[in-house]
């Protein structure tokens, strides 16, 4: 239990359905999940659509904390349907984003490439005075072979023809905003909304695996530990880069505590820092069986670890 509080607010998923999601609070500090509003799962039956699917929900989220009083807010974004470079959530947030004939542009980042104006004139003034922390394992820029459109939107159901027109609404919309947030480490996250988060919050980017360990006090409760146990759906070239398991691992060693991966398959030339790794493709070659009933798998990887410990 890290204290916090949670509410229940209603906004708007990637696709304007309403959603229901949840906001923490602790004082004036307040924890916000961009994929309760935004995520792939809060899609209609699951369809994706690259081009249309919006962060509005989560700027709404954003509004619902600063009524409860928030003034220091940590962003966790990841798992989002959007590419839309955090626009959606801009204009949650008041501002007003128009094309050459002064009419608001559609949401999503397809409809970028129309925008002509930004007029942040009527944003939330409450945000002037708060603070905001990007929470994130993401570490792309907004734009290039390695940005939001070509290395994540395919992913939220975008195809090669989706991706190019992405890569140029992104492109066109970073041009319009100016400076260099497009390039900083990080604005590529969420579709985008870590551009965003920089240039118009004025967010600074923290390790999520980081942030949530400091907010559960991970260390105060991990002290005397004789071994860890960490897992995540894949382990792979992406999961050194920050992911839940690899920054667990990272305390774990500064402390000398043995640390096991459990994991739906590995690529296990990157964990050889791990005193073990545990695979359900080890146990069940058919991946559909890992991901629907995992359970009896994890059981028996379990019984594994405990006989070698």
């Amino acid at each position: 239990d890290a204290g916090f509080t949670a509410f229940t607010c209603e906004v708007l998923g990637p696709l304007g359905n309403p959603v229901s999601a949840q906001i923490a609070i602790k004082g004036e500090t307040a924890f916000i999940e961009m994929a309760q509003a935004s995520g792939l799962s809060q899609l209609p039956g699951g369809v994706k659509s690259a081009l249309d699917a919006s962060s509005f929900g989560t700027g709404q989220l954003i509004l619902h904390a600063l009524d409860k009083g928030a003034r220091h807010i940590i962003l966790a974004v990841g798992g989002s349907a959007t590419t839309d470079a955090g626009a959606g959530a801009l204009q949650a947030l008041g501002a007003r984003l128009t094309d050459g004939n002064g009419n608001e542009i559609a949401r999503g980042g397809g409809a970028l490439i129309d925008c002509e104006s930004i007029d942040i004139t009527h944003l939330d003034t409450r945000l002037a005075d708060i603070s905001f922390i990007l929470a994130s394992d993401v570490q792309n820029p907004l734009l290039g072979s390695h940005g939001a459109a070509h290395v994540f939107s395919p992913q939220k159901g975008a195809s090669p023809e989706q991706v190019e027109l992405l890569e140029k609404s992104l492109s066109h919309f970073a041009s319009l905003v100016g400076g260099d947030c497009a390039d900083r480490a990080g604005a590529g996250a969420a579709g985008g909304i870590g551009f965003m988060a920089y240039a118009f919050l004025r967010a600074t980017a923290a390790s999520g695996i980081d942030v949530i360990l400091d907010l559960v006090d991970f260390d105060a409760r991990s002290t005397g530990a004789d071994y860890m146990i960490t897992g995540e759906g894949r382990f792979d070239s992406q999961s050194i880069k920050g992911k839940a398991p690899w920054g667990i691992l990272q305390r774990a060693q500064r402390d000398g505590v043995p640390t096991y991966l459990v994991c739906g398959d590995a690529d296990t030339q990157h964990g050889s820092a791990f005193a073990g790794i545990y695979t359900l493709t080890s146990l069940e070659s058919d991946i559909d069986k890992c991901i629907n009933n995992p359970a009896p798998l994890v059981k028996e990887l379990g019984a594994k670890i405990a006989a070698h410990l």
